[in-house]
């Protein structure tokens, strides 16, 4: 937290006044986004984003009609997209993705309408790290935003109780004992209007 913190505080100092200087302002209280990425594969380092979901959250409320969809064109050479396994998972076949948005132009339109809110969402950490490939060529910096991971929150919460459960493994586990309905699974609006849902359920439980 306190290396998140510094780094905040040096990209403000170096990017502040610059076009993006606005991801690096306070985040608002009592504002979130929900947010999921649907890739290629699970490794950070290599597959791709093909679908992005991100949906408000504020006063107790899911705001789906505000939220920012777009999918995204695998680049050339990224035959995994394809893989008929990853279309099995998602239901996109290329045909789905061959009018998508360029990685960069959908990332940037993403950081425009995020501002600097603070992001939610079931393992959320993955889904950052995606985007530390892709954000500091945009604004020169890393994703500032801070983010809560909901099977972390989750996990403390049962720890608190423990009639809750403690099974964190599983989206649906989390979701079930929470009593959320899991909505479109393995695709990005739906797993993020999951994870909305959720957090909003363990805000109640406080």
């Amino acid at each position: 937290m306190m290396l998140a913190s510094l780094r905040r505080w040096l990209d403000r100092r170096r990017h502040g006044d610059g076009p993006w200087g606005g991801l690096l302002a306070p985040p608002p209280a009592g504002e979130w986004v929900s947010l999921d990425l649907e890739t290629t594969g699970l490794d950070t380092t290599r597959d791709h984003i093909l679908t992005i979901a991100a949906i408000p959250v504020s006063a107790g409320r899911v705001h789906l009609a505000d939220r920012f969809e777009a999918v995204v064109r695998p680049p050339d050479g990224a035959p995994r997209a394809a893989d008929i396994e990853a279309i099995r998972h998602h239901r996109l076949r290329p045909q789905d993705l061959a009018h998508g948005s360029d990685v960069q132009v959908a990332v940037a339109q993403l950081l425009d309408w995020l501002g600097p809110r603070t992001l939610i969402g079931y393992r959320i950490g993955f889904d950052v790290a995606i985007l530390d490939r892709i954000v500091p060529a945009i604004t020169g910096f890393r994703l500032p935003n801070p983010h809560i991971d909901i099977a972390l929150e989750y996990a403390a919460h049962a720890h608190r109780n423990p009639d809750a459960g403690l099974d964190t493994t599983g989206f649906e586990t989390v979701a079930a004992a929470l009593g959320v309905p899991m909505l479109g699974r393995h695709t990005a609006l739906g797993d993020a209007t999951t994870a909305a849902a959720c957090w909003l359920a363990l805000r109640a439980r406080r």
